[in-house]
């Protein structure tokens, strides 16, 4: 059996894809042979191949087609009427988690005797919606993930504008909305919001309240709360009765290559296209990343026990374009050995060569990743393995699990009872527990690991604020990124998918640099136009990432004999002596009169812990100063506490410095924040 996309002896499958790309792909000899193989070829497909087929061993499991994804080569209504379907669930998703819970509410509607199916926004024409009301007994739900500060997921940007005109018809159109957010943004699920009102405007009738999971908290048991609520008000409303099958459903059959596929045919860790390692092409985007080489991988932290990194990824040639301010978007590989250990729990060969295929026909999603592919590298590079399983995952394991007391505590922890809740809370959540330490604390349990892996979640990317400027470094990329590392309360080891993978991509060399997938994406957190507006920069940690580009522009900027208004920054970290990163660069930018000025906050420095927003009321005259002439505020780092600190002291600074009432002050804000003068880019 050939070992794909990572080898067991843990080689980096983006260096030998890498290497295969720069190899001369073709030679004189090689087309005289070609000539002759095509010929043959030509002759064996159309004459003699047509009557033979291939054949491939398919389980004979037992699948029901419950979910279906849309597109837009049919109408999304003929599609529901073709295939006996009443309930659509449509899903604004970023990270997944909004297209996991439209999942599992389409599959909820097999138990109470109706068909649902799941649907990307931004692969339907949303006009047919108002034809809805066409089938009878038909609803959809909205599952709304709320991005930023509060915008719509980047799938459902045109829904959200097609909602905003306003010209359609809703009447008849039975709906209800699930909303996905996070109580530390200020605009808490917006996107959710909108949506259930703006329905409602255009005619559509809701026939279950709005429901808000808030990823801060325990957004699972947020969903599981609403979801079983709002399957009671459906049957009613719909005069409709549970079957009572509580069943494992499966969307996918799983087929086993035994015969060895040839190289080229099976996905070794590409995000979309088969061969994309090996044969590099723009233009670079989510489902085509650039293998980009690590020029520079070094320590900003000058001893303590954390660490920092700072690295710069090499795009030359790669036509990859990028402003200070934007992000990069980095594809990391789970750990290898947890990889292993699941293989070990499980009693399986990761090197087995499989395919996940929908047992919908219809359905535009055929694989739940890249097939076919091996075990070893689905784990590698497809799946989550590292984030709290869900519950629905824990509820379809138990019929894998055989002693008793692994089946009861399997059971408790899926169930939606108060003690299940809490047990999971306390014994997932809390203890930090992802896939590989449940199956190790419950070692009866063994399931299939075709099935695990297609109730896993998909391992996303992570996406860093760029800190650099193409106006210095056009041909590179930068970003600073704290190592997560730590020891879970029940003493296991945890680390940060991408950060822990990131350590290690250090360059041996300028013949063979590590390679890393990445994209850009663009961001709307930019320096004002006009290089003499005035600016304040509030960015504690790795929060001063994008302001490193930023001060870099203006430098470029100075260095042309442009007049710079003044340029501030409020920097803060733990300890002067081992967590000022960039503390020369950032001497130079303020002897060099890039920096107006530089405020800086040593936390543990002194036995009265001092943050930036401290500062920042220290100095609340300068800050007025700047905001009268003008100038933008940008923030960027905590969401939870500093950033809403920073808020409050805003709003002091405005209604002490500037003679404001409380009222006057937040519309001030509003202003600022509508016109692009107070901008935000933190995360939780």
């Amino acid at each position: 059996m050939i070992i794909l996309g990572v080898s067991a002896e843990s080689a980096d499958p983006l260096v030998d894809a890498a290497e295969m790309a720069t190899e001369p792909l073709i030679g004189t000899m090689d087309i005289f042979l070609l000539g002759i193989s095509l010929g043959i070829g030509v002759y064996w497909f159309f004459i003699r191949g047509r009557s033979e087929q291939s054949s491939i061993d398919v389980s004979s499991i037992k699948m029901t087609p419950t979910v279906t994804s849309t597109s837009s080569s049919t109408g999304l209504i003929e599609k529901m009427k073709t295939g006996g379907r009443n309930a659509v669930v449509f899903y604004g998703s970023q990270t997944g988690t909004a297209e996991e819970f439209a999942g599992r509410l389409a599959k909820d509607c097999q138990r109470y005797g109706m068909k649902g199916m799941v649907a990307d926004p931004e692969e339907c024409e949303m006009e047919d919606l108002s034809k809805l009301s066409d089938i009878d007994n038909s609803f959809a739900i909205f599952c709304m993930a709320t991005y930023g500060e509060g915008d719509p997921t980047d799938n459902s940007q045109e829904f959200y504008e097609w909602l905003q005109e306003g010209s359609v018809d809703l009447t008849g159109v039975r709906y209800a909305v699930f909303g996905l957010g996070n109580k530390t943004y200020e605009h808490y699920n917006e996107m959710g919001k909108y949506v259930d009102k703006r329905l409602e405007e255009l005619g559509a009738e809701r026939i279950f309240e709005v429901g808000y999971g808030d990823d801060d908290a325990n957004i699972e048991e947020d969903f599981v709360t609403w979801r079983e609520k709002f399957w009671p008000t459906v049957c009613e409303h719909f005069g409709v009765e549970a079957t009572g099958e509580d069943i494992s459903i499966r969307q996918y059959t799983p087929v086993f290559h035994d015969e060895e596929l040839p190289k080229e045919k099976v996905f070794v860790g590409e995000a979309a296209r088969l061969g994309s390692f090996n044969n590099q092409r723009p233009p670079y985007d989510a489902r085509n990343p650039f293998l980009a080489p690590v020029q520079v991988n070094r320590e900003l932290h000058k001893g303590g026990d954390r660490s920092c990194m700072h690295i710069e990824f090499d795009i030359r040639d790669s036509k990859l374009r990028y402003e200070a301010g934007d992000h990069v978007a980095v594809y990391p590989i789970n750990d290898q050995g947890l990889v292993k250990r699941i293989g070990e729990l499980l009693e399986a060969d990761l090197d087995t060569v499989f395919s996940l295929n929908n047992v919908d026909e219809e359905a535009s999603k055929k694989h739940p990743f890249p097939c076919p592919t091996s075990y070893r590298t689905a784990l590698s590079f497809y799946v989550d393995i590292t984030s709290h399983p869900r519950t629905n995952v824990l509820k379809d394991i138990i019929d894998y699990t055989t002693d008793e007391k692994d089946k009861a505590k399997l059971e408790l922890l899926s169930s939606s009872s108060p003690e299940g809740r809490l047990e999971y809370n306390e014994w997932v959540i809390k203890d930090n527990r992802n896939i590989v330490a449940i199956l190790e604390d419950l070692p009866s349990c063994k399931p299939a690991l075709d099935h695990l892996l297609e109730l896993l979640p998909k391992l996303q990317a992570r996406y860093y604020s760029i800190s650099s400027s193409p106006k210095t470094y056009p041909n590179s990329i930068h970003i600073t990124a704290v190592l997560v590392e730590y020891k879970t309360r029940v003493g296991r080891d945890a680390m940060g998918v991408a950060t822990s993978w990131l350590k290690e991509k250090v360059p041996n060399g300028p013949d063979t640099p590590p390679r890393v997938p990445i994209y850009v994406r663009k961001s709307q957190f930019r320096l004002p136009f006009r290089p003499s507006t005035p600016v304040i920069m509030v960015g504690p940690g790795t929060g001063l990432a994008p302001f490193r580009g930023f001060i870099q522009e203006r430098n470029h900027a100075r260095e042309e004999g442009k007049t710079l208004g003044d340029t501030i920054l409020f920097f803060g970290c733990r300890h002067q002596s081992t967590d000022f990163i960039y503390q020369d660069e950032l001497q130079d930018y303020l002897d060099n009169k890039t920096l107006s000025k530089m405020f800086l906050a040593f936390s543990r420095d002194q036995e009265e812990k001092i943050y930036v927003q401290n500062l920042m009321e220290q100095n609340m005259e300068c800050v007025w100063e700047a905001l009268e002439k003008g100038g933008h505020i940008y923030v960027c780092g905590d969401a939870r506490n500093m950033a809403p600190d920073v808020h409050k002291v805003l709003h002091k600074v405005i209604c002490e410095k500037g003679g404001k009432t409380d009222d006057e002050a937040e519309d001030y804000i509003k202003k600022m924040q509508t016109k692009g003068r107070y901008a935000c880019d933190v995360w939780s």
